[in-house]
């Protein structure tokens, strides 16, 4: 049953290998899915960074950060974490106890200094009304700090065990503890400390260890079992389980390698936490400039839109799928990791068959698009359908071993949305032609971060150092070229010829190192047919060498975003009603439901918000994050059920609630609209800031008077603020401003890094004035680079009628 419209071309020499064979039998479930396994350590930095829609997307149950008021890294702090996180679907902060100390690893100064410190931070957070939400991690990775030799330090470790313990549950009895928290998996060390834990009535509520090498991916399941077999063998438990720490550098932000991690987490039923390579506050390499999100978010987005039950997935070799059963909304997920050739997918469905005669299958692909490399929404790019008579066939393209497939199957039913084009062409630049530069070996080594290939071309840094790639486009007119590149910390341009003719000086911004990959893209025209296109550097001295890993070739993307009722996150109440082949699906909304969906604006500005609904009466409010943006009546048939709003650039949740009455509601229509020029970009005049050009006090100029309802105040800034010199994360610092209304504080601003003061980035500010106050904005320290700023209304208008009093 496999549609030869959604079977690709077979890349050189596939056809003489046999294909891989991926097995989803949708009969076997494994127990409801978990969500646990994009869990975070110092995932977050601040408040705002990342923006709240980036991190309630990704939806992680838990994080792991640092003490309150902790010296071991300058952002991350425990308790300024908590509200937004709590805000956004979590579920339980980890309290990295050591990490009040300042030093890598840890300076030892005797138990009763730590004793001390470990009261100060318990009592803290035992102010909160939510304190239980808070677990502790008493030491981390002790089997190499402070108690490596076990057979000397193994009953000063149990003392001091019991000591901090106690300590924690003198001031919170019924607090959760976590541990033994040791960096490798040792039966025998956990074999010791759990009898003996277990005789003196102290054992962790939850147990933890990391993996983090790559032979976690073939060791973890047999870490596992053998950890149950210990339990079992003491008679205790079992335990929950939190993998507090695992993966390597060069597999976050690559879809591909964090859902390998992922379905074995998952498999098991633990939390997970991603390890911290890099900054605080950019989910572990997930956010880009705080707000946007890059290829490796959307693998975790997806996984936290699954809902219902795990299936058996298995096939040739080692398979680290997930697939995913929802009997109520009558769909089935599968997400399967790229490679480098075509896979076949064989997918049995339930006997009690909830899915008709025919099914949908619709495939969506995400790719890396480097760590600081913004993605866009995924696309359904095919769709084909057949029917139930037997095992679906689905054929799973390859050529690109760093994506991930999503395929959705469902009752044949009307679609909302027209498949995108999937015509990108990828071209490394390993494999182009190269002049007067070299080619650097790349992703060899677990530790190293993610290349594309083995090697990347560059750095470009001679007048004559060029990459040409052999580019082919099968029809004229406008392409998109997306290049993922490394600068190091400082922006950058080269020239870009297009068969000998230079077309475009290409502009990118800096990145975190040479090795820490950003994306950027520009349109260009081309004819039909074979091109040369070039890579060389900038005319003009002082630009830094640019590293090239690929280039890739996309046809222009449509304006509008349409999202269907199967993209939704339903709230309670609310329900998803399968359609037919006359109809779409919908959701149900009654009054008290709700259903949000996530949105990548590629720039900030205006978008219109359109409703598609089935004949309904409602009152219903539709929020942007936790504004409401209109409050109305569905209106009649022959009126747009469209709003005009401001988005910020990056990712926003969308929220559609019903407060009265019912509606069905059928997808979402966004579409960017054009810039009329009303709200223009304003210079921060030379007043407001320091020699250094960062803020010192900024009265807004922009004219907002005439406004009714609130302000987005947007800024553009840097902010290559960094305190503290670890070993090998960077120590960033958000930048930071207090908005005043009328003199009145109205909350501190955290911008979050950019590298270098000379990037820019964009954040978006909610402003609530009735029309006529004055707005100002003061720097503390450390101080943005403020450039310029918009104020412009929230909401510009609507078609909406409005709601009875």
């Amino acid at each position: 049953m496999t549609d030869p419209s959604d079977t690709p071309a077979p890349l050189d020499g596939a056809q003489q290998r046999p294909l891989v064979r991926i097995r989803v039998d949708a009969t076997r479930c494994t127990g409801p899915v978990h969500g646990g396994a994009t869990g975070l350590l110092y995932g977050l930095g601040d408040p705002g960074v990342p923006s709240a829609a980036l991190i309630e997307g990704a939806r992680p149950r838990t994080v792991a950060q640092r003490a309150p008021e902790g010296s071991q890294h300058p952002t991350g702090d425990s308790i300024a974490v908590a509200d937004g996180f709590f805000a956004a679907g979590g579920q339980e902060v980890l309290v990295y106890m050591q990490d009040d100390y300042a030093e890598w690893p840890y300076e030892q100064l005797g138990i009763e200094d730590y004793l001390t410190r470990v009261r100060r931070m318990v009592a803290r957070v035992a102010q909160r009304a939510d304190h239980a939400r808070f677990a502790w991690v008493p030491f981390n990775e002790p089997d190499w700090i402070w108690y490596g030799d076990w057979a000397a330090d193994r009953e000063r470790f149990f003392a001091d065990w019991t000591a901090v313990v106690r300590e924690i549950r003198a001031l919170l009895p019924e607090a959760r503890v976590v541990g033994p928290n040791e960096m490798r998996f040792d039966p025998q060390r956990l074999r010791d400390f759990l009898g003996w834990a277990d005789g003196e009535g102290l054992l962790p509520d939850v147990m933890s260890w990391h993996e983090l090498t790559p032979d976690g991916l073939r060791d973890y399941r047999g870490h596992h079992a053998t950890y149950r077999a210990i339990e079992k063998e003491l008679g205790i438990g079992p335990l929950p389980i939190n993998i507090d720490e695992y993966g390597n550098r060069r597999d976050f932000s690559v879809p591909s390698r964090v859902l390998r991690w992922v379905a074995m987490f998952e498999e098991t039923k633990v939390d997970a936490d991603m390890a911290y390579w890099t900054f605080a506050g950019n989910l572990d390499d997930h956010a880009v400039r705080s707000t946007e999100a890059n290829g490796g978010w959307w693998l975790l987005k997806w996984y936290a839109d699954l809902t219902g039950e795990t299936v058996s997935v298995g096939g040739d070799g080692a398979v680290e799928a997930l697939a995913v059963l929802d009997e109520p909304r009558r769909q089935i997920t599968i997400l399967v990791p790229g490679a480098d050739a075509p896979a076949d997918l064989d997918v049995l469905l339930p006997r009690a068959d909830p899915f008709g005669r025919a099914v949908d299958v619709a495939r969506s692909t995400v790719s890396w698009t480097g760590y600081e490399g913004a993605a866009v929404q995924p696309r359904v790019v095919a769709r084909h359908r057949t029917t139930t008579a037997g095992p679906l066939r689905i054929r799973v393209p390859g050529g690109d071993p760093l994506a991930v497939h999503r395929f959705v199957i469902t009752p044949a039913e009307v679609a909302v949305d027209t498949p995108a084009a999937d015509d990108r062409r990828s071209y490394l630049a390993q494999d182009a032609t190269v002049v007067h530069t070299e080619l650097r070996p790349q992703d060899t080594d677990p530790q190293q971060y993610a290349a594309s290939g083995t090697r990347d071309v560059g750095p470009l840094e001679h007048p004559d150092s060029a990459v040409t790639f052999a580019v082919d486009v099968p029809d004229p007119g406008g392409w998109r070229f997306a290049i993922v590149y490394a600068t190091g910390k400082s922006p950058s341009r080269q020239r870009l010829l297009v068969d000998g003719v230079p077309v475009a000086d290409v502009s990118y911004p800096g990145t975190l190192t040479t090795d820490y990959r950003g994306r950027v893209e520009l349109d260009v025209e081309l004819s039909a047919g074979t091109h040369e296109v070039a890579l060389r550097p900038a005319i003009g001295a002082g630009w830094p060498a640019v590293a090239i890993d690929r280039l890739e070739v996309l046809r222009p993307r449509p304006a509008a975003v349409v999202l269907g009722a199967r993209d939704g996150r339903l709230g309670a109440g609310a329900e998803l009603v399968s359609g037919d082949t006359l109809r779409p699906a919908v959701v149900r909304l009654a009054a008290g439901a709700d259903v949000r969906f996530f949105l990548a604006a590629e720039e900030s500005g205006y978008h219109d918000i359109t409703l598609v609904a089935l004949a309904a009466e409602a009152v219903l409010t539709l929020r942007i994050g936790d504004r409401a943006a209109v409050r109305a009546a569905r209106p009649a048939a022959d009126r747009e059920t469209r709003a005009r709003v401001h988005l910020p650039k990056g990712v926003s949740r969308i929220e559609v609630a019903v407060d009265s009455g019912a509606l069905d509601l059928v997808a979402l229509r966004i579409e960017p609209v054009a810039d009329d020029g009303r709200f223009p970009w304003v210079a921060v005049p030379e007043d407001a800031v320091d020699a250094h050009g960062r803020l010192g006090a900024l009265v807004l100029t922009a004219d907002h008077r005439s406004a009714e309802g609130p302000l987005d105040l947007v800024l553009r800034y840097s902010n290559a603020a960094v305190r503290g010199d670890h070993e090998y994360n960077t120590d960033v610092v958000s930048a930071r401003a207090v908005l005043r209304v009328d003199d009145v504080d109205a909350g501190v601003v955290h911008l979050g890094p950019t590298h270098s003061w000379a990037n820019t980035a964009e954040r978006s500010v909610p402003v609530d004035v009735a029309g006529r106050e004055t707005i100002a904005l003061v720097g503390l320290d450390p101080a943005p680079g403020l450039i310029a700023f918009r104020l412009l209304p929230f909401v510009r208008s609507h078609g909406f009628e409005p709601a009875a009093p």
